[in-house]
């Protein structure tokens, strides 16, 4: 399957940026905004399937609380795991 790199892109740009709470807005959208020109095609499928998941779970990943649900653990998730948003 071929797939248009600009396209999935923007795709996953406006789905980080408009989750539905402010706060998962920003917090995915600045992960995003970091992290999309360093990722191979494979990792942004991945960040892709990662966007599917809820705000509530993703919140807790990236904060190190439990889940309720089990997201598999990537290099994508890793590095949402490990990143800390700012206000700066």
């Amino acid at each position: 399957m071929i797939i248009n790199i600009k396209d999935l892109k923007n795709k996953i740009i406006y789905r980080a940026n408009y989750r539905g709470t402010k706060e998962m807005d920003k917090l995915l959208g600045s992960f995003t905004k970091k992290y999309i020109n360093q990722l191979t095609e494979n990792q942004l499928i991945l960040l892709c399937d990662l966007l599917d998941y809820d705000d509530e779970n993703l919140y807790k990943l990236n904060q190190g609380q439990p889940l309720t649900i089990e997201i598999k653990n990537n290099t994508v998730t890793e590095l949402f795991k490990n990143f800390k948003y700012s206000l700066g």
